[in-house]
């Protein structure tokens, strides 16, 4: 039976679970190894404490993954497409993993992030 998220293990299950399909993913695997070159040892720990600051009040994040999301789309297409892909397969990975309150908060502002970085992506004059 599934839970909700509710300790950093559950985000480190989520946050691995997501990126494992994101790494096999058509589009957004080459984007995050082909082009981004993500070093997934030092980008992991930080998308726990990002998930984690945003679904356990943990206010462990420091960062500004908008600086660098803004920088990418200049070196690759970063469309509609590929963040309606990043957000479905965020919403299928927490939706196979979890129910409840959290687990609709982290679906929740995964959208409101894709949305918003999109947003800035599209309307960028210079960084």
């Amino acid at each position: 039976m599934k839970k909700d998220i509710e300790t950093k293990e559950d985000v480190v299950i989520l946050v691995n679970t997501f990126y494992e399909s994101v790494k096999q993913h058509q589009r957004l695997g080459y984007i995050f190894n082909d082009i981004a070159k993500i070093n997934w040892e030092l980008h992991l720990p930080k998308m726990y404490s990002f998930w984690g600051s945003i679904l356990l009040d943990e206010q462990s994040y420091s960062g500004n993954p908008m600086v660098k999301h803004i920088a990418l789309s200049k070196i690759t297409t970063l469309t509609e497409v590929e963040f309606a892909d990043w957000l479905l397969l965020f919403t299928e990975t927490v939706d196979s993993l979890f129910v409840g309150e959290n687990a609709d908060v982290a679906k929740s502002r995964a959208a409101n992030i894709a949305r918003l970085m999109l947003h800035k992506i599209q309307n960028v004059q210079v960084l």
